[in-house]
């Protein structure tokens, strides 16, 4: 499996990411919160891992390499 997050792309995603899992942990007993932590959670995975099916889905590759 290539990775297709890199640099920039991954940055804004950990930031992103730390802020929807606060809201999300601030707000976890409303449906809105739930699904903000599951949002960033996605997002951090994504960064992690170094992959984004949205992206390979649309070609789309921020690594440098």
């Amino acid at each position: 499996m290539d990775r297709n997050v890199g640099g920039f792309d991954r940055a804004l995603r950990v930031l992103v990411a730390l802020v929807l899992l606060v809201v999300g942990y601030r707000r976890r007993d409303s449906t809105a919160g739930t699904l903000a932590f599951l949002a960033g959670s996605d997002l951090l995975a994504t960064v992690v891992i170094g992959r984004c099916p949205v992206n390979a889905l649309l070609g789309i590759d921020t690594c440098s390499s």
